[in-house]
């Protein structure tokens, strides 16, 4: 499990690099999309990666069962918290979940009509499918789904924040001296992806764009205008 989590955090790292290009350079971004696309490297690591995922939480959901089970009935025996243990790796299994269904949601608002539709043109608009700025622009300019979004970041730091330092536990790369040190350095990267996440979400949400926007989207424009969207 600590190997899946360190290899979807480094994944998260990335995505979240490519995502700030979109407050730079709408064509930048555009560029990283294209790339990317439906290429069969692409292709290949959206499918490892969907198998690390499911790997990840199968290992959540068993540990989980396992220690309910060791526990038995004591688990209602003592029913205050220690002060020392944190909320977060009391309630990472129901973290777990948000983050699950918060994919689901980003799978359905850029994966469905991006990479998908390249691979099955018939699913949607092909002439969209790498204007991913578009997506982008689209998706966030609805103030709920930002909102939404917020909160599926919110459970995703919490997540990442525990368990990239209880990873370097579990691989023994943490003593007395590093304990705290994983636990800041934890802090500090799961802080950073979120941010870069959050900063999209919420800049394009009120509105601002890059210099390049209009230029970039008037494909998605005239697509629109030809009623072929």
């Amino acid at each position: 499990m600590s190997l899946t989590g360190i290899a979807l955090i480094l994944f998260l790292l990335f995505h979240a690099s490519m995502n700030v290009v979109a407050l730079i350079s709408a064509e930048g971004y555009n560029m990283i999309c294209g790339f990317l696309g439906a290429n069969w490297y692409a292709v290949a690591a959206t499918v490892g990666l969907a198998g690390l995922v499911v790997l990840h939480f199968i290992f959540a959901f068993w540990l989980t069962f396992q220690n309910w089970k060791a526990r038995g009935t004591d688990r209602y025996a003592v029913t205050s918290k220690p002060k020392k243990v944190e909320w977060a790796s009391q309630n990472m299994l129901v973290l777990g979940i948000i983050v699950i269904l918060g994919m689901g949601l980003h799978l359905y608002n850029f994966w469905a009509k991006m990479m998908l539709v390249e691979l099955v043109p018939c699913t949607g608009n092909h002439e969209l499918a790498t204007n991913g700025v578009y997506w982008i622009a689209e998706t966030f300019s609805c103030p709920c789904y930002t909102v939404i979004y917020l909160v599926w970041l919110a459970a995703l730091w919490m997540h990442l924040n525990h368990g990239l330092w209880s990873s370097m536990q579990t691989l023994g790369w943490s003593g007395k001296v590093w304990f705290n040190r994983w636990r800041a350095i934890s802090c500090i990267v799961s802080t950073i992806i979120i941010l870069m996440f959050a900063a999209v979400a919420v800049a394009y949400c009120f509105g601002y764009r890059p210099c390049d926007f209009n230029d970039v989207v008037n494909v998605a424009n005239a697509c629109h205008a030809g009623g072929l969207c």
